[in-house]
């Protein structure tokens, strides 16, 4: 009995041996795959250096560009230097930035939804595309998420906005209104007006224009660095009278132009012809100019009207600074024909879409702290006049 009952203490001493040895092999073993596993998070574990370098947006840094879709005319050539500089700012890992392109208003006031979904906005730089953007502005106002407007300012969020910067428009409006009244422009003379849109840019050339005129704002040429003043002070009757009878709302293309002008331009020529054999065309925008000549071109408008606008003299403007409308004035266009048959002569006022450029710089230099702008302010780029004279001094963007 007692040899039985050993034996059983016995095996049971040996089984607990076995089991131990078993539990301590498991044991070591753990800590060799917990080492693997270390050493495979040990390379990753690198990886956190190589995202510090990455974009900021993933701790939440990204600067949204809103802008138009880039397709042909200023406002696309804008989109172009958009997307450009967006990259430029990915390059550099500081920030991320992101351009997002859109072709309305509405679409947008969408975008910015996005972009509070988001979450990571340090910053918008906001080409509104028409004034229709202004809840989109609203919003990033209410989430204190600061933004700079440029080009279309819409009244209301420019108030808020971190600054407002777009050409000098009112500068614009002046260098025309010397322009043309260097060519004759007098009281009483006959004007065509052609206008982009009923938003701030064209509404500030307008007045620039006028307040010119009123001898109230002298054009200040960047290029000469002259400034020059009316020769002679308008009424405010006067200039009503003269923007009177022949305007309208091109939006911006060269196809609004035609088609009003098709209507209008005889009765247009038949005035003119009556008064000094004079007529003056203030476009705000070389899109609309090419308008001009593209009907000119075409059959849409009979002979006995082309006869007597090419006897009259005829002074036409533009502004923005196309390469196609720099060929039309050097002579190396296939229309330099038609502007020099039915033009005595053209200018553009230079106001280059690379300003959205050096906007969205702005955005960067306030997120550095360099900054001296108070909320709301204004920049606007200097603007010239680029004729025959100058215009090979200067190579224009492709967009027409």
């Amino acid at each position: 009995m007692k040899k039985k009952l050993l034996s059983v203490l016995l095996c049971a001493v040996i089984a607990g041996t076995l089991l131990a040895g078993c539990g301590k092999s498991e044991e070591e073993s753990a800590p060799a795959a917990s080492t693997e596993e270390g050493a495979e998070q040990e390379t990753p574990a690198e990886e956190p250096a190589a995202e510090e370098e990455a974009p900021a947006a993933a701790a939440g840094g990204t600067i949204y560009i809103l802008g138009p879709t880039p397709d042909h005319g200023w406002t696309a050539q804008a989109g172009v230097y958009a997307e450009q500089k967006a990259e430029e700012i990915n390059s550099k890992g500081e920030y991320k930035g992101v351009y997002m392109s859109a072709s309305s208003g509405e679409e947008q006031v969408d975008q910015v939804q996005t972009i509070l979904a988001n979450g990571d906005a340090v910053g918008v730089v906001f080409f509104a595309l028409e004034d229709s953007a202004k809840a989109g502005q609203e919003a990033l106002i209410a989430e204190n998420i600061p933004f700079i407007s440029f080009d279309r300012i819409i009244e209301g969020p420019d108030k808020y906005a971190i600054l407002n910067a777009s050409g000098d428009n009112w500068a614009c409006g002046a260098g025309i209104a010397y322009w043309l009244q260097q060519k004759g422009m007098e009281p009483g003379a006959t004007l065509v007006t052609l206008i982009g849109d009923n938003g701030t840019v064209c509404s500030r050339r307008q007045e620039g224009f006028e307040q010119f005129l009123r001898g109230e704002l002298e054009y200040y040429d960047d290029v000469t660095g002259e400034s020059y003043k009316t020769t002679a002070v308008w009424t405010q009757e006067e200039i009503d009278a003269l923007c009177a009878d022949y305007k309208y709302v091109c939006n911006w293309s060269a196809d609004g132009a035609y088609e009003y002008l098709e209507q209008k331009l005889a009765d247009i020529v038949k005035a003119a012809k009556a008064n000094n054999n004079k007529l003056f065309i203030y476009s705000m925008d070389d899109e609309m100019t090419f308008g001009v000549l593209n009907l000119l071109e075409a059959n849409a408008v009979d002979d006995a009207t082309k006869k007597d606008m090419e006897d009259m003299e005829v002074y036409i403007s533009a502004i923005g600074g196309m390469q196609e409308l720099y060929d039309v004035m050097s002579g190396s266009s296939s229309q330099s024909g038609t502007a020099d048959q039915y033009f005595d002569d053209m200018m553009s006022v230079y106001f280059s879409p690379k300003m959205m450029t050096n906007v969205i710089g702005y955005m960067e230099d306030y997120l550095a702290g360099n900054w001296e702008y108070e909320v709301g302010e204004g920049k606007y780029e200097v603007v010239w006049i680029v004729d025959k004279n100058n215009v090979s001094e200067y190579e224009g963007f492709t967009g027409h």
